[in-house]
Order: C-alpha cells, then structure tokens, then sequence
C-alpha cells in the first residue's frame, strides 16, 4: 500500500482529501504544517507528498525547499487556493512535481498522483540498473593498509606482473582483482572470473583450457575454456589453493609457455592472458603438505597483495557503513536511512569473522527492520549475539 502525506492547515480539506484518497486504497498521514511535515519525512518513506502553500510556521515552498533537501526522489504535489502562474512557476523550479488549484478537480489530481508514483518508480529503477551496469565498486576505506593496497594496484596494475592476492574470505579480493584489471593496459579486454572452489576436481580442466567434441561422456560440442576467453585481457583465478595438483600442472605450463591445450585436444593454442589469483590459505604451508606445487606457488607471487580483515581496519567501519546504507536505500528505492553515532561505536566493537561481506549483510539487516534512524538498540536486537 502506498504512503501519502498531506500538509494542510486547514483540517476540513485534510480530512477531504484523506477520505477520498483512502478509499482509493492509498495509506494517508495528515500534518498540520510544514514543520509537522518535516517531523514525519523524517520517520516515514512517503510515495507522494500533497503540500499546502500557504501555511503558519514554515510554508509550502519552503517545505518544499527542505523536504528535497533531505529525499531529493520523493514527489511532491503543490495545492493552494491562493496560487499565481507565478508562484506554480516557483514551486515546479524549487523541484513540486505538479501544481494544482484549490479546490482540485478529483480526477487530475488522482492521475497526478498515480503519474507521480510511475515516476518514483521508474527513478528507482533507473539508479539500480546503473549501479549494475557500472563497471567496478569503489574500494572504500581510508585506513592505512587500505591507502597501501591503492598505491600497490597503481604501481602494478599497468605492467604484466602476476598477482597473488591472500586474505580471509569476505575481504574483498575479488574487488582488488577488478581494479587491477581495470587499471591495467588489459581494461579494454575481458575480466574472467573462475572460483577454483566451486567447480569439481574433474571438471576444473574443462573449465579452465576447454574440451574437444567427443573428449568425454557429456562433451557433445566443443567447448572454449576460461583461459582463451581471457585472452587479450585478465583470468581471475579465486581460491586457487582448491585446485587439483593435475590441473596446477597444465595452469604452469599455460604461464610458462603462453599455451593451452584442451582436453581431448592435441593441439596446442596459444594465449595472452595475464593471471591474477586469490587464495584464502597460507600457500606455504599448502606446498608443505604436497598440495600445492611450489613452482607454481612462485610463478603466481610475483606480487603478493594481502588484504587484511575487517578486524584489523575497523577505522574504515563508519565509512563502509554509510556507504552500504547509501547503497541498499538505493537498490530497495527508499529513502536514505541514517544511523547514530553510537550505534557505529557498537559495531566498531562487534567480532566480525564474515568479513566486509557480513558488515554489508548486517547494514542491510538493519535497513530492513530498523526505523528511519537506525539506533544503538536496534544494533543490539539484530546484530549482536543474543544472551
């Protein structure tokens, strides 16, 4: 059910105008002025605002001036009885999606305020897609190992060097594997991505250097592996320390000599693709135990870039916090929520095993089931492990 707010100090047409448009099926909140307006933006998403324009305290078009202030995306309607071309004029320059004359034909005003729900959706819409479609997040943070990390990507990022990218998982590796690409003279060519974890032992072959028709069972075409799909740009192997000792041996071969061969194939093909790889293991220890081929190991590492855990760069919380919010408001089309400062304080202090990937998980817990302000207590009830 859509929210509708109207500001009028005038009871008798609030009261109309909230009768007529509830049994439309809209959910109505009345305000007696603009200050009383203001109070409820705060705490409330509305779909639509109806505003009075001359009003005690605070009038229509300065309403207007603040209510955008604070949700630019939020449409309001501009109503009065007093109203000139000019002052309509002011109100749709200020940012009033529409003006209408007191007392309003039902029937435009209805489809002004149907219209103005289209278009709340549509803009929603719209800043999704081009979050989607934008090309790689920002790496957000002002800690020192993260102002590190950014000075390491600019130094390597347009060379040819290979990347061995450590940290826990829901660190954000993959984030530093797409901004090395999108540094590098390789940006115009593809980015691939393999998680070496997800994909079964004896089908990691097929994925990485590709089968011939008729090579097994289930091959009934050819197939491009991930390697030549990469070619001319970057292969981003994630999890690499999940990889089997036999296809660890055909990935060297593919660094040493810049050829592949695909499974069932005997011909060799030749690849410009520069790897980057990711692992959540300590390696060293991986090649102790004879899991991991220390030739590769060192073939990978000719830049070892280590992004630490959320624990070690708890300064950056509040930034990635505000930046979540600012997100997921975003994607879920509502208003932007904010958060006390002590209810950051409290999840500076939280243990957070999962990572920037449970921090976003959290924030978007909590613009769920919190209200307009998310606060200490909310923090408490949703984010902290309960006695």
């Amino acid at each position: 059910m859509s929210n509708i707010l109207i500001i009028d100090d005038e009871k008798a047409i609030r009261k109309t105008l909230s009768e007529i448009l509830s049994y439309e099926g809209y959910k109505i909140d009345e305000a007696g002025d603009g200050e009383e307006g203001l109070k409820k933006i705060r705490e409330v998403d509305y779909d639509v605002i109806l505003c009075d324009i001359k009003m005690p305290k605070i009038d229509g078009i300065e309403f207007l001036e603040k209510a955008k202030e604070f949700n630019g995306d939020v449409p309001i309607i501009m109503i009065s009885g007093h109203g000139t071309i000019e002052t309509a004029v002011e109100a749709v320059k200020k940012g009033a999606y529409d003006y209408i004359s007191k007392p309003p034909d039902l029937n435009r005003l209805l489809i002004t305020i149907r219209n103005a729900m289209d278009k709340t959706s549509l803009v929603a819409e719209t800043k999704v897609l081009k979050r989607r479609v934008s090309k790689v997040q920002e790496m957000v943070g002002a800690s020192m190992p993260i102002h590190k990390i950014k000075e390491t990507i600019d130094k390597v990022a347009p060379t040819e060097a290979r990347i061995l990218i450590t940290g826990e998982n829901g660190v954000g590796k993959e984030l530093v594997a797409r901004w090395v690409h999108e540094k590098s003279n390789r940006s115009s060519g593809p980015l691939i991505e393999v998680n070496c974890a997800a994909i079964p032992s004896e089908l990691i072959e097929s994925e990485l250097f590709g089968h011939e028709k008729g090579s097994f069972t289930s091959a009934l075409k050819q197939r491009i592996g991930k390697f030549e799909q990469a070619n001319g740009g970057t292969l981003f192997l994630d999890e690499i320390g999940d990889m089997s000792l036999n296809a660890q041996a055909k990935v060297l071969r593919a660094l040493q000599e810049g050829k592949i061969t695909r499974v069932g194939g005997d011909k060799d093909i030749t690849v410009d693709t520069r790897v980057i790889a990711a692992t959540n293991k300590d390696l060293l220890k991986e090649v102790e135990e004879k899991k991991f081929r220390l030739d590769l190991y060192h073939r990978l590492s000719v830049i070892i870039i280590h992004v630490p855990s959320l624990n070690d760069r708890k300064d950056d919380i509040p930034i990635l916090v505000d930046r979540f919010l600012a997100d997921i408001c975003a994607d879920y089309g509502i208003a932007r929520k904010t958060i006390e400062d002590e209810a950051v304080h409290t999840l500076q202090k939280h243990n957070w095993t999962g990572n920037i990937r449970e921090l976003r998980n959290v924030v978007e817990r909590l613009v769920i089931l919190s209200g307009k302000v998310i606060k200490t207590s909310d923090v408490e009830s949703y984010v902290l492990p309960q006695k």
